[in-house]
């Protein structure tokens, strides 16, 4: 279960679309698991636990929201 970051938090910046959250999520995941295979095994998170962070934080953001 994850805890952090909420997820009620990554929805809203999601403009509350629960299905654009959990695609840009995965393609950022499977997009970390290629690019740093070695620094996610030597990581205790997942690399859907990277992307939620990195959504959270604002550092990847959906490309409706790129202006």
């Amino acid at each position: 279960m994850m805890i952090e970051p909420p997820i009620d938090e990554l929805v809203k910046k999601m403009d509350g679309n629960k299905y654009k959250l959990c695609i840009i999520m995965e393609k950022r995941a499977k997009e970390l698991e290629k690019r740093i295979p070695a620094e996610i095994e030597k990581s205790d998170k997942k690399a859907i636990s990277m992307a939620a962070d990195e959504i959270y934080a604002g550092t990847i953001v959906s490309s409706d929201d790129v202006k």
